[in-house]
Parts: structure tokens; sequence; C-alpha cells
């Protein structure tokens, strides 16, 4: 049900893209077809003004001039004047030319007109009103065919008053944008199908990864973490993949240690369970009679027991270092603090203990955790050496950070166990015969340094003894 979900929201992510893209689409092309409407208007209106503007100038040269051509002699009337205009021009397509004198229709040419004759109330209007001079921008009326566009002059000859009408109705130009939007409507129709196939193929590539990384997840078990997302491009989505990969990588190695680390640790508890287990069993069934050897088996068993209990003890504490309260950081005098470690290390067994030099200085840094760790290389020191060795303890200020060793006259480490020193549960190969011991040690030296956000390092050649070190940055890079 899970992945059903899952996958139903890749496909709904994919579908909200491309309705969007599509809405983009219709919007981008609805907002252009308006656009383009308003300039082929604005463009007719603008042509429409200026053949107004021709036929009302032509009108004027002829009243300047003021002589009829037909006599020789000046105009008499306004009803002259339109005479000869009327004789001379011939109106346009869908234009109409009209003439008042005295309040009356005079003449008219309409024989381009789209209608037979204009609406009786808009002739009345035009006989009754005056035309102003001023004024030439076009005018509007409505007919049977849509809006018709018109503008007047008035003509003055003597006593005798006209007017001049221009009037248009642009049926033609109207439908050609009608039909321009027609076609502009089946341009976006078109686009918009193959916008919309291109987007959901486009769509589909780029929410490809997201598909491969719902079902790599569907895949992914505790015990298989082996699922990884291909990685074909360059692009936001393999980055997304290859984030994926890389946090896949952190589980599995996460996962993995943690298996080792349960094998481990049932391992190093299983032998003194063992046998404490048996031990009781002895006792338990009579087997040990004698009350010496009974508390001999007494003390066997609390021994292991107490062996537990500290391998418990050092768990706890590794499992703790991922805690944000793990450290406690204060200031350190390191000088003091050395010979402080150097007084306790003394307690631990009879060796020829050495302070090898006490850096002057301060540092920040957990002092019990330090202390933790430098008595646990102390301790693995005292278990590799023999009575009366050289174990010496050290400090130094470095250039961005500061250190602390322990050093000891020992058999050593190998060679071959030099990378794996500080692994949990890992002891060298001869470490068995001179001591018991869980392996936890070194490693919760390492963790402590690196919860200082430092590190540990190991010097050692095999029967010159080996000198374990913790080297701490003296910047603020440690957990608080």
């Amino acid at each position: 049900m899970v992945g059903a979900a899952r996958f139903r929201l890749v496909k709904s992510i994919r579908a909200r893209v491309l309705l969007a893209f599509i809405a983009l689409i219709v919007l981008s092309g609805v907002f252009s077809m308006v656009a383009i409407q308003e300039v082929l208007v604005l463009h007719l209106t603008h042509r429409m003004e200026e053949a107004a503007r021709q036929e009302i100038d032509e009108l004027n040269r002829l009243v300047e001039q003021g002589v009829d051509p037909r006599t020789g002699r000046p105009f008499t009337s306004s009803a002259a004047v339109f005479d000869v205009f009327f004789q001379r021009n011939v109106p346009s397509r869908e234009e109409a030319l009209l003439a008042f004198v005295d309040g009356r229709a005079y003449r008219q040419t309409m024989t381009r007109f789209a209608l037979p004759s204009l609406p009786a109330p808009v002739m009345t209007q035009f006989a009754t009103s005056a035309a102003d001079p001023s004024a030439r921008r076009l005018r509007t009326f409505e007919t049977s065919l849509g809006g018709a566009y018109y503008a007047t002059w008035p003509v003055r000859v003597g006593d005798s008053f006209g007017t001049f009408v221009v009037v248009f109705l642009p049926v033609v130009e109207r439908q050609e944008i009608a039909r321009l939007q027609s076609y502009g409507v089946l341009a976006v129709i078109g686009v918009v199908l193959l916008a919309s196939g291109a987007a959901w193929w486009v769509t589909g590539r780029l929410l490809g990864p997201v598909r491969s990384l719902t079902q790599t997840a569907q895949a992914i078990s505790r015990s298989d973490l082996t699922g990884r997302i291909p990685v074909r491009s360059d692009d936001e989505a393999a980055e997304m993949a290859r984030t994926f990969n890389a946090m896949l990588d952190r589980l599995e190695g996460v996962f993995q240690r943690e298996r080792e680390f349960l094998m481990d640790a049932s391992h190093e508890l299983r032998v003194p369970l063992t046998i404490a287990l048996g031990n009781l069993s002895l006792i338990r069934h009579g087997i040990i009679e004698d009350s010496d050897e009974e508390r001999r088996t007494v003390a066997l068993v609390m021994d292991e027991l107490d062996r537990m209990s500290r391998l418990v003890n050092d768990l706890q504490m590794l499992a703790d270092v991922k805690n944000p309260n793990f450290l406690q950081p204060e200031e350190i005098d390191l000088e003091s603090f050395t010979h402080e470690l150097a007084d306790k290390m003394v307690t631990l067994a009879p060796r020829a203990w050495h302070v090898d030099a006490a850096s002057a200085g301060r540092v920040r840094a957990d002092r019990h955790r330090l202390t933790e760790a430098v008595i646990n290389l102390a301790q693995n020191a005292v278990q590799n050496t023999e009575p009366g060795a050289i174990v010496a303890v050290g400090t130094r200020i470095d250039r961005g950070s500061w250190r602390i060793w322990v050093r000891d006259e020992g058999p050593g480490v190998a060679p071959e166990d030099l990378p794996h020193i500080f692994d949990r549960f890992r002891r060298g190969a001869a470490a068995h015969l001179r001591y018991r011991g869980s392996g936890v040690g070194l490693s919760i030296v390492a963790a402590i340094a690196e919860a200082h956000a430092g590190r540990t390092e190991v010097s050692s050649r095999p029967g010159e003894g080996a000198t374990f070190a913790l080297v701490i940055p003296t910047v603020e890079g440690a957990r608080s």
C-alpha cells in the first residue's frame, strides 16, 4: 500500500507539473491573442482616422480656395461646395460620405458601404447636431453589422451652413481580425497538444530518478542495502540519485558495523558467561565439594562477571559518544594536567613512570574524558610491559593543535596490526598471550579523540615499544 501510494504521488507530481505547464501555455496564448487583437483594432482605428482626416482636408482645401471650378466664380452656398466635392471624390471600401445643408440631408454616397442606408435616428442626429470644428476624432454608433465610426466637419459659405460626415463600417477588417483570432485559437490548441506531449515526456525523464528512488527504497530492507539508483547524467536529478546512493552507502556501512559489533560483543560476552555458568553448574550439582575449591570457583565466577561488567560499561560509553552532552569542555592548564595524569598513572602498576614533556599553556577540553583516555593508554602500556619498564606521558602544543601521548618500551605493535589497532574488539596477534582483555580500550580512546574533533596516532617498531597519542585541534572544533 505504501509503495502504491508513493508511486501515485510520483504520478500526481507529474500530472501537476504537466497541468501547470499547460495552464501557463494557455494563459500565454490567451494574453497574446488579446494583445494582438487590441493592436489590430488600434491599427484599424488609426487607419480610419487617417482616412477621415484626408477627406476633411480635401473638403477644407476646396472651401479655402472659395472658387467653383464649374463657373470660375466664388461659391455662393455650402451646397455648391458639396456638389463639387462629391463629384471629385469616390469613397473607399466600407466608407460613406454624407452632406447636410441647413438641417436637411443633401447628398450621400454609399455605393461601397456595407449598409444601403444608415439608421434613421443617426441621420436625424447628423442633421440636427452642430459639427465641432475643433475635433476630428472618430466617434461611434451601433448598426446591425456592428459598431460604425464617424467624423463630422462644419462647412459655412455666406449664410449657408452645412455639415460634412464621413462614416466607416469595417465589416471586412473585423472579419479578418476574427479569422486571425480563430487561427490563433487553433495555433494555441496545437501548441498545447505538442507542448503537452513534450512536457509529458520531459517530466517523465526528470521524474525517472524519483521513481527509481521509490523502487529502490521499496526493495531495501534491513538485511539488504545493496540496491542503488543507476546514474546516467550530470543534471540535478542525477545529483539527487548520487546523494541517495551515498546515503545508502553510509547506512550500509553503519549496519555492517552494527552487525560486526553485535557479533564481536556476543563473542566477547559468551566466553565469561560460559566460564561462569560452567563453574556454577559444578557447584550446583555437587561436583565441587571442597570448601577451598568452592571458594576459588566462586572467585573465578566473580572475576568473570566483573570482566563482563567492565565490558558492558565500556560498550555503554562507546554508545554514549553520539550523545550531544558526551563532552563537558573546560579550560585546562596543560602543564599541571600532565603532572596530574602522571600521578594517577603511578598507581596502576610498578613501572618506571616518566613525564616526557609538560607543555605550558591552556587548552579547552573535557578533563575527565581525556583522563579516561590517557588511563586506558597507560593500562594498555602496563599490560604490554614488564615491572620496571619505562612508561611515559607527555604533552605538546603545536601550531593549530595540541597532543598528549603515552610511550612504553614494550614489544611494540606488529605492522599488520597498526591499521586496525583502534578498532573495537581488535587485539594484536600475540596480545592474548600477555593479558586478558576485550579489545575495547583503544576504541574508547579513539572515540574520545573524535569527540574532541581530533584523531589518534600510533608509532611503533616491533621490540622497541610504542607511542599512542591523541591530537586535538586548538580551535573550537569539539562538541560541547
